[in-house]
């Protein structure tokens, strides 16, 4: 399916949803690589809890996913609280994906403005509570790809900046590198309506209060994240993919950041990263010519203790063996400090 997930098909979808289930595994993505060349223990499992968490209070709070359950060891459907030990695979509900067709000018749309339901939206929506350093919000900027009318903002903000309403951006999904666009251009390529676009608004600040409101119980900040959505056969938006987690969101204990942050900023120092910045956008083979290096032992060891004390404590349960978030953030200080992070 993707770089990070794997997707089984159990039953594929038409006029009606199909059944699937999503593998998370340890693998991890920076800088719309795909699969880099080392595994985060653990990482998959987290993430999928984490999820399932998420999902089933959203249901509980009216909100409309696509989960059906987690698959234990026995490979039976289960939810959370029958759940024993630490699981990696979700029975989800799987919508048609109808892909943009490639042109000389960009992409064509027209076959998902056809569709009437149970189709994957093909845009990915974006909230940021805070303005973190690292935050793509600075760097278009910058550049001008973006203004602070655009963003809904009556200053220039500063890194670490907590809004007092969130922003809530959208970019494409399907296309060969994700782009951000504005809301007009989403609802034309997506053939919703006005209403339907506000009504994704609003779930986005929705689901966003549920995981801000949950991590904060842990002592987490929610920072930002995404959300992707599809419309069912009835034509109502259910989320899909997955919420909640260190890969969707970007969270932050004692002001370290709880997510991929901290690779991305190894690889950043990398020679690597500045080939991939040189090649992105001039060459369609830049993956192929641009190959990252392996992480240090102590960092990997560090950020999958991370994610898994991430997911013990936002679920209120020990599925792994690891200290508190406390004691793990401080490893990831220690760590962070010798590589100049």
């Amino acid at each position: 399916m993707g770089s990070v997930k794997d997707l089984h098909v159990i039953r594929e979808p038409g006029d009606k949803p199909g059944i699937g289930r999503f593998v998370f595994s340890d693998r991890y993505s920076v800088f719309d690589y795909g699969e880099m060349p080392d595994l985060v223990e653990g990482k998959g499992a987290s993430l999928c809890i984490m999820t399932a968490y998420f999902f089933e209070l959203a249901e509980k709070e009216g909100m409309k996913t696509h989960y059906i359950g987690l698959v234990n060891e026995e490979g039976k459907v289960v939810k959370l609280e029958e759940l024993e030990n630490p699981e990696r695979t979700l029975e989800v509900r799987l919508f048609r994906v109808i892909k943009p067709e490639r042109t000389e000018s960009g992409y064509d749309y027209s076959r998902v403005r056809e569709a009437k339901n149970n189709y994957l939206i093909p845009l990915e929506v974006i909230y940021r509570n805070v303005l973190p350093e690292g935050s793509s919000v600075f760097r278009r900027l910058e550049k001008g790809l973006v203004t602070i009318e655009k963003l809904g903002l009556d200053h220039y903000p500063v890194p670490g900046e907590r809004l007092e309403k969130p922003v809530v951006e959208v970019s494409t999904k399907l296309e060969s590198e994700d782009r951000y666009i504005d809301w007009e251009e989403a609802r034309e390529i997506s053939g919703m309506s006005e209403e339907e676009i506000e009504e994704m608004k609003r779930l986005t600040l929705e689901m966003d209060r549920l995981i801000s409101r949950e991590t904060e119980k842990a002592g987490i900040e929610n920072l930002d994240g995404k959300f992707e959505f599809a419309f069912d056969e009835n034509r109502e938006l259910v989320f899909v993919d997955a919420v909640g987690t260190p890969d969707e969101c970007r969270f932050s204990f004692e002001g370290v950041q709880i997510s991929k942050e901290l690779l991305r900023k190894y690889y950043r120092k990398t020679d690597w990263y500045k080939k991939v910045e040189e090649l992105k956008g001039k060459d369609v083979n830049w993956r192929e010519k641009a190959v990252p290096p392996p992480l240090p032992e102590d960092l990997l060891r560090v950020v999958s203790n991370m994610y898994k004390a991430c997911c013990n404590e936002v679920v209120g349960r020990k599925f792994f063996d690891v200290g508190s978030l406390k004691e793990v953030v401080r490893e990831v200080l220690e760590v962070a400090e010798k590589y100049g992070l």
